[in-house]
């Protein structure tokens, strides 16, 4: 099977205003032609041997998988939690237009 081309990336913030900060600024460096934010959530876990309970806010990014590595060194690099969830999904088929559309929003300008 062939590496997937695009991807779905999720992460989870604390806050909303977390969530819009980067959710803009992914966008902004065309690192994810898109953040969709949905919560807040409910978040059950276990950290630290505890199980935890939280609200968290959701954000669904679309990129390349070429821009993946700078997106999740991004979203490191802003995101508070210590172990930030990044979890990347092929995206295994999609329109024509939508695919194109994602391609040129997340080209680097050189």
């Amino acid at each position: 099977m062939a590496e997937a081309e695009f991807l779905a990336v999720l992460t989870t913030t604390d806050s909303e205003e977390s969530a819009q900060a980067l959710a803009a600024s992914v966008v902004a460096e065309r690192l994810a032609a898109c953040a969709q934010i949905d919560g807040p959530i409910k978040s059950v876990y276990r950290w630290q041997g505890k199980t935890e309970t939280d609200a968290e806010w959701r954000v669904l990014l679309k990129t390349t998988a070429v821009r993946y590595g700078e997106l999740e060194a991004h979203i490191k690099s802003l995101h508070s939690y210590d172990t930030p969830e990044i979890i990347a999904t092929p995206i295994t088929a999609g329109s024509d237009e939508y695919l194109a559309w994602l391609r040129t929003e997340t080209q680097t300008s050189n």
